[in-house]
């Protein structure tokens, strides 16, 4: 593993450690995909967005630019948290680092399952991981990065 792999994986790790929601029902994930939505809308941002929890989706919008074929990279992407309770870049992350190719190796549909970034697991402290919220549109670093800094400023306005 190269110093990068080791650098990518830890912050990777450290953004679950730290993103954790003290409660999350309906009304919290419809906050939260909006203010992601209204973030990357003021940026221009041609992404579709949504929050899921429990399997039920709480939250969507195809912003200015977005397209059908993102609502199908969403729904793969989400996949991937359910089954792993991790974000998807993270799981993606792993197989690469382990010098192989999620599509290849982990033997599941690629019709159904994306290991790309931009789903991040919804974590509860005290309960673990209850649903997922993604963004699909642009490269899997930027879609991670728009979820992450949308939690990052969603947790951070319930805290202030």
């Amino acid at each position: 593993m190269t110093d990068d792999h080791a650098a990518l994986l830890a912050s990777l790790q450290r953004q679950e450690a730290e993103l954790v929601f003290p409660r999350f029902d309906n009304l919290t994930a419809w906050r939260l995909g909006t203010a992601i939505a209204e973030r990357a809308l003021a940026d221009g941002l041609p992404v579709a967005v949504a929050v899921r929890r429990n399997g039920q989706r709480l939250f969507h919008v195809g912003l200015p630019g977005s397209s059908a074929d993102n609502d199908v990279w969403l729904e793969r992407k989400m996949a991937v948290v359910d089954l792993y309770g991790v974000s998807s870049y993270l799981v993606g992350t792993r197989f690469r680092v382990a010098g192989g190719h999620f599509d290849t190796d982990s033997r599941l549909d690629t019709q159904r399952f994306a290991a790309h970034g931009g789903a991040f697991p919804v974590l509860v402290r005290g309960v673990g991981c209850v649903g997922s919220v993604a963004v699909s549109g642009l490269p899997e670093a930027e879609d991670h990065r728009v979820v992450v800094a949308g939690i990052e400023a969603f947790l951070a306005a319930l805290e202030g």
